[in-house]
């Protein structure tokens, strides 16, 4: 018989962390922002998402998840650790969609696309030029930043629909392979009747 951890404890927690998670998470990816549109070099420009988008997310991920588990009692099932994870990283989708997408992208900072895009082209055609590359190369990978840009503001509501589904399954298989990583459960010794 194994130890149960307190489903309420296990919301309430998944929650608070959540909320951190993604005001953290937010944080990062404003700096991020910043960085890239001050940066002159193609390897900041190109490395920084990397660092603020990937590596320092999945160190506080790996944090979050050893904190939640002493919290919760120290030992939890695959199923409550998947629970826990799952909660904590769906609340930390919810709070970057609002802070960052809608207030940031959409209030603060309205030409966030524009902007990024122009520190791109320049630091690129820079560096190309730099390189002494063919005119007609840099204009072709100039051309292809664009392209990129164009096609990601054409964004519908039906596939902004999409999209979030798709996050949504990809936060459970994440939350899945999380816990597979950080679930203890506790040993129950049950000795035989005499």
């Amino acid at each position: 018989m194994a130890l149960e951890v307190d489903k309420k404890r296990l919301r309430t927690t998944g929650i608070t962390f959540g909320v951190l998670l993604g005001v953290v998470l937010t944080v990062l990816s404003i700096i991020s922002y910043y960085i890239i549109l001050s940066a002159t070099s193609v390897v900041l420009i190109s490395s920084t998402p990397f660092l603020f988008s990937v590596l320092l997310p999945i160190i506080l991920v790996v944090l979050l998840c050893l904190n939640f588990r002493k919290r919760v009692g120290g030992w939890w099932t695959m199923r409550e650790a998947a629970t826990g994870i799952f909660i904590m990283f769906f609340t930390a989708f919810v709070i970057q969609f609002a802070l960052r997408d809608q207030l940031f992208a959409k209030v603060i900072e309205p030409h966030m696309a524009e902007k990024t895009q122009a520190a791109m082209t320049a630091s690129v055609s820079k560096f190309l030029t730099e390189k002494k590359t063919n005119p007609d190369i840099i204009k072709k990978k100039l051309d292809e930043i664009h392209q990129d840009f164009e096609a990601q503001k054409d964004v519908t509501i039906g596939r902004q629909i999409v999209g979030t589904g798709f996050t949504i399954i990809f936060l459970f298989v994440l939350a899945i392979i999380f816990a597979a990583f950080f679930k203890k459960e506790a040993q129950v010794y049950n000795p035989p009747a005499a």
